[in-house]
C-alpha cells in the first residue's frame, strides 16, 4: 500500500468519526462549513500545488496531445469507472443500472479498444453515473460537514469516505505493480485537470466560497438525481487541483 493510499484511508476514517459527531449541524444548509478556518489553510495549500505542479503539467499535456488522443485517454478512464459504477449500482439495489454499466464496460473494452473509443454511447447505452458517496446517501448516511482535503480538494465527510472506497475498488488499484498503478493515477489526474484548463476564469469573488458553494450544490444535485457526472470530486474532472 502506497503512502498516498494510507493517507487517503486514514483521512476517510478520521472524517467519518468527526462527521458522526457533527452530522446534525452539517446537514443544516446554513452551517455546512464549521471548519472554515482550517479548510481555507488547506485550500491555499492545494491552490499552490495546482499552480506550481499540476496545472503546468496539464497545460503541457494538453499542448502535446492531439484532441482525439486526449478524448481517448478520458474515455479509457471513464470506461474503468463504468465498472465501478456497476458495483455501486448493485450496492444500491439498482440492478438494471448495474447491467447497463457492465454492458458498457464489455462493449467499450472489446469493440472500443480497451475503452479508448466510446462505442457504447454510440449504440445508445448511456452510462449510470454514481459513486460510493452516492451509495452512502441512498443508505441514509448524512453528508457531514464540508471539508477541504489535502491534494483531493473539496469534499463532504460522506463523499470523502466514498472516494476512499471507490479508489480501493477501482481496477487501477488491483494492479499489483505499484509503479504502473501510480502512473495510471497520475495520468488520470493530469487528464482531468487538462479538461478544466480555462475553467478558473469562471470563478468570481471569493474563490474559496465560490468553489465550496458550487461543490455542495452540484453534489446535492448529483446525489438526488444520480444521473450527472461529479465534476468536482472523486479523482475525476475536478477543481480538486485548482482550489
Amino acid at each position: 500500500m502506497t503512502i498516498y493510499s494510507r493517507c487517503l484511508l486514514l483521512v476517510a476514517a478520521l472524517l467519518l468519526e468527526s462527521g458522526c459527531a457533527s452530522a446534525q449541524t452539517a446537514d443544516d444548509p446554513v452551517n455546512r462549513d464549521p471548519f472554515e478556518g482550517l479548510n481555507r489553510v488547506v485550500f491555499v495549500f492545494n491552490d499552490n500545488v495546482d499552480r506550481w505542479a499540476v496545472a503546468p503539467a496539464a497545460r503541457t499535456y494538453k499542448y502535446l496531445m492531439p484532441g482525439f488522443a486526449e478524448r481517448g485517454v478520458s474515455n479509457f478512464f471513464a470506461n474503468l469507472y463504468d465498472l465501478n459504477g456497476a458495483l455501486n449500482a448493485i450496492l444500491q439495489g439498482r440492478f438494471k443500472s448495474a447491467a447497463q454499466n457492465s454492458g458498457r464496460f464489455v462493449v467499450n473494452s472489446t469493440v472500443g479498444m480497451f475503452g479508448f473509443v466510446d462505442v457504447a454511447s454510440e449504440m445508445g447505452i448511456a452510462p449510470y453515473r454514481t459513486d460510493f458517496g452516492h451509495t452512502l446517501a441512498i443508505w441514509g448516511v448524512r453528508s457531514g460537514p464540508y471539508l477541504m482535503v489535502p491534494f483531493l480538494g473539496p469534499r463532504t465527510v460522506r463523499s470523502a469516505a466514498g472516494t476512499a472506497f471507490d479508489t480501493v475498488a477501482s481496477l487501477q488499484w488491483q494492479i499489483s505493480d505499484e509503479r504502473t498503478r501510480n502512473m495510471l493515477f497520475a495520468i488520470e489526474v493530469i487528464d482531468n485537470r487538462a479538461a478544466l484548463t480555462g475553467a478558473e476564469d469562471l470563478i468570481t469573488g471569493d474563490r474559496y466560497i465560490f468553489i465550496r458553494d458550487a461543490y455542495l450544490q452540484q453534489r446535492e444535485y448529483f446525489v438526488k438525481g444520480g444521473a450527472v457526472e461529479d465534476t468536482f470530486s472523486d479523482l475525476e474532472e475536478e477543481f480538486d487541483w485548482d482550489e
